[in-house]
């Protein structure tokens, strides 16, 4: 066991140090007019900033723990990503239509996996110089202070980030606005996964959900969640790290009202994409 947390403790001495170094690289491509902004798919955009953050983090990670697993949103992907080795699961930059559009809502988010435990979850928002972290079983922090998820019992005093993805019907999204509405419960889409669960974390919102999120996106904010007290669905459930699934991260004391609201929008996601791989 010991052996364990040494090999976590030297690999978060290393991603602490890297994740400022990547966030001011992201911050000179973010200040810089005229950036170039590619689509890889509907409404899914890509800059050199991406490409040039996953290199960054890529060659430092690989070069130091050359047995680790590597996968990056940008198709930076080495190693072996199942089984029990230690694997990195980045995205360069969470939140790229926000950057691409010089609105100050995007991250860098760093997970390290190990089988279906998230080890370590480190997200970093360079424009407010906000960095959260968590390892599991040790809790979860904004820079280097401690954060808890938000004391609030009922929906109707709630806030919820709601994701949106063009993987899954529209209808799944707006149902699922209209239902919590119907409970008086406010929502926000900010188009950043990782930045949602953070925020979720701290309090600043009470839940987020989104019925199909990439590992990329969420695993970091998993664990940092979850180690801030929040319930946490089971994202590893039904092949979720390989080919994504939904996400809710909840205030506890909500987290019943809203898995019974949205677990049914949940189910017909999931059976969406059952449909979807037999075409």
């Amino acid at each position: 066991m010991r052996r364990s947390a040494d090999a976590i403790d030297v690999r978060q001495r290393l991603v602490e140090r890297l994740l400022p170094r990547a966030g001011k690289l992201a911050l000179s491509y973010f200040r810089s007019p005229g950036l170039q902004v590619d689509l890889k798919s509907v409404q899914d955009s890509v800059t050199a900033a991406d490409f040039q953050v996953e290199k960054l983090l890529s060659s430092k990670l690989r070069g130091a723990f050359p047995s680790d697993g590597f996968w990056g949103e940008e198709g930076g992907q080495s190693g072996n990503l199942a089984g029990d080795n230690f694997v990195w699961v980045v995205d360069p930059i969470d939140g790229t239509n926000n950057f691409a559009r010089g609105i100050p809502h995007w991250c860098i988010s760093v997970a390290l996996v190990r089988g279906d435990r998230v080890e370590l979850g480190c997200i970093h928002d360079p424009v407010n110089r906000e960095t959260f972290l968590a390892r599991r079983g040790a809790g979860a922090w904004l820079n280097g202070k401690r954060i808890a998820a938000s004391e609030v019992r009922e929906l109707g005093r709630a806030r919820v980030n709601v994701g949106f993805s063009y993987r899954r019907p529209p209808s799944i999204h707006l149902r699922a606005i209209d239902l919590l509405l119907a409970r008086n419960c406010e929502y926000s889409r900010m188009a950043s996964g990782a930045l949602g669960m953070a925020w979720t974390a701290c309090g600043r919102f009470d839940a987020y959900w989104e019925p199909h999120i990439n590992s990329w996106d969420v695993l970091a904010g998993l664990a940092i969640a979850r180690e801030a007290g929040c319930w946490v669905s089971d994202f590893f459930a039904d092949s979720g790290f390989l080919e994504g699934n939904s996400i809710l991260a909840a205030a506890p004391g909500i987290a019943t009202d809203l898995r019974e609201l949205l677990e049914p929008l949940n189910q017909e996601s999931r059976l969406w994409t059952k449909a979807a791989k037999t075409v």
